[in-house]
């Protein structure tokens, strides 16, 4: 694997991470009794604590590609393992 086939495989698992991170912690304003101002959606979280979910993305992301790398180089897994696509084998 080339290192921009690497880093865009991360990123998408990052992204695909994110998503699943986003609900952690996420109270909204109704859910607290607030007030909601006028224009604003009752679901907005108080506060997002967006930091630290990019934080625990990127450390989850980081892990998963780790494994998934080593289970590719490995051998363990390659695309000749996957019933449906093409005969990949050479030679």
């Amino acid at each position: 694997m080339t290192w921009v086939g690497g880093l865009a495989i991360y990123f998408v698992v990052w992204w695909l991470v994110l998503f699943t991170v986003l609900p952690w912690r996420a109270t909204s304003h109704h859910e607290l009794g607030h007030d909601i101002a006028p224009g604003h959606a009752a679901s907005a979280p108080v506060n997002p604590h967006l930091l630290a979910k990019f934080l625990a993305t990127t450390l989850i992301s980081a892990a998963l590609f780790a494994a998934g790398w080593v289970i590719f180089e490995a051998g363990w897994i390659t695309l000749d393992s996957v019933p449906f696509l093409p005969d990949f084998r050479t030679g």
